[in-house]
């Protein structure tokens, strides 16, 4: 009894090994402030552009500018990643995000907000997401000093990520209730900089020197090289992006469930997205703790599956408990996913190469649940939000089906 308690307070420690090291420390407590005002004005973009058009079509369109940009800019900076201080170019990115949210925040406020303008923002927004997500995951190796526990850093970043997406939507709820859209738009703003303060007060292992005699196109290159002829992160690749082409979608219309199946409000909607945030954090503190490719590997795959399922259920329930446990579930499979591919394809990349990596996971995470978000919004338009659901679990299905044999059989040869 006495050895599984200390074997159990081992394993916890080992889930957190990362946090002992100082950069890596301040820059994962920055990292939870800031996603969680991402989400919260992820939440309040849906309910102010369902509010003032009562169109599914366009909550599709707005969700697929703000992720669509980074299927080109990611995978165009990636080379530069590589190249410069990466901390650096994280800090100016974080101060046009600053000034985005701040000014789609007065403009709401002042009531200069129109739908032209949610989707020029939007797409704005999109653009700087593009250049910003896969250059903080290519960052988290130099804020190591140790490379051996840099697939554990990778699931706690995502445990940052996910702890904003479950605390975001319910803060973004009650801000709502209170005040208005503008105000969430502010606290966004606002939240970037608790990620400033954390960069400005660390310094970072700079990225091993590259080849200057190679050219920008050849590095970008051999970028796409690493994807395309490396079975492990091909097959990963392409798990990626089916599941957020259907499982991912389900965010765009939960403003359309919350006000015609549940008819409830934006308490409802943060409730709903924070349960699906609550399944997220469980898939990145059971992914800490998980040793070994092949198993990260076999959990991914029953993570799918468990999302399919819990895209059926949610789509024909009309009860609200059952639907928050669905999502959970949603939330557990699509993160799992996710996050255990970021992790696995960072660890077995070298540093020199790890910010196109990191570009082209980002381009197909986030591409690809744009597309599947835009894709939603059009099918909403004439099937109905629940139809539309129903559909993409289905085709998650059959996606699996075809996948599982030649994942199954490298999760063998990983180990």
């Amino acid at each position: 009894m006495t050895w599984t308690k200390a074997s159990g307070r081992r394993r916890w420690l080992k889930a957190a090994q990362a946090l002992e090291h100082r950069a890596f420390r301040l820059y994962f407590v920055g990292q939870i402030v800031s996603i969680m005002g991402t989400w919260v004005q992820q939440v309040a973009m849906g309910w102010l552009v369902y509010r003032l058009t009562g169109s599914a079509e366009l909550l599709g369109i707005t969700t697929f500018l703000t992720m669509a940009p980074q299927m080109v800019v990611g995978p165009l900076m990636g080379a530069l990643f590589d190249r410069f201080d990466r901390r650096r170019l994280l800090l100016l990115v974080q101060c046009l995000l600053i000034l985005h949210g701040s000014v789609l925040g007065l403009l709401t406020l002042g009531g200069f907000v129109t739908p032209g303008l949610i989707v020029f923002m939007a797409a704005l927004l999109g653009v700087l997401n593009g250049i910003d997500t896969p250059l903080r995951q290519s960052l988290i190796g130099g804020l190591l000093e140790d490379s051996s526990v840099i697939h554990n850093a990778f699931a706690l970043n995502a445990m940052a990520f996910n702890a904003g997406r479950f605390l975001g939507p319910p803060i973004a709820g009650v801000v709502l209730s209170m005040t208005s859209e503008g105000v969430c738009f502010l606290v966004n703003g606002l939240s970037y900089l608790a990620l400033v303060i954390a960069l400005l007060r660390i310094k970072t292992r700079p990225p091993s020197p590259p080849d200057r005699r190679r050219s920008y196109l050849a590095a970008l290159g051999e970028g796409f090289a690493e994807i395309w002829w490396r079975d492990t992160h091909r097959g990963l690749l392409l798990l990626v992006g089916g599941l957020n082409l259907t499982a991912s979608s389900y965010a765009v219309l939960m403003p359309v469930f919350v006000k015609e199946v549940f008819l409830a409000d934006a308490r409802t909607l943060g409730w709903l997205l924070g349960a699906a945030g609550a399944g997220a954090v469980l898939a990145t503190i059971l992914l800490a703790m998980l040793e070994g490719t092949g198993r990260v590997i076999r959990v991914m795959l029953c993570g799918v599956i468990g999302a399919a399922l819990a895209l059926l259920v949610f789509s024909t329930t009309a009860y609200l408990g059952v639907a928050l446990a669905a999502m959970v579930v949603l939330g557990f499979g699509i993160s799992v996913t996710n996050v255990g591919t970021n992790a696995t394809l960072q660890s077995i990349s070298a540093d020199t190469i790890r910010g196109r990596v990191a570009s082209f996971f980002a381009a197909t995470r986030f591409g690809f649940d744009a597309l599947g978000g835009l894709a939603a919004g059009y099918l909403a338009k004439s099937l109905g939000a629940s139809t539309t659901l129903l559909v993409e679990g289905g085709g998650l299905v059959l996606l699996m089906a075809l996948l599982m044999p030649r994942l199954w059989r490298l999760t063998r040869r990983t180990g």
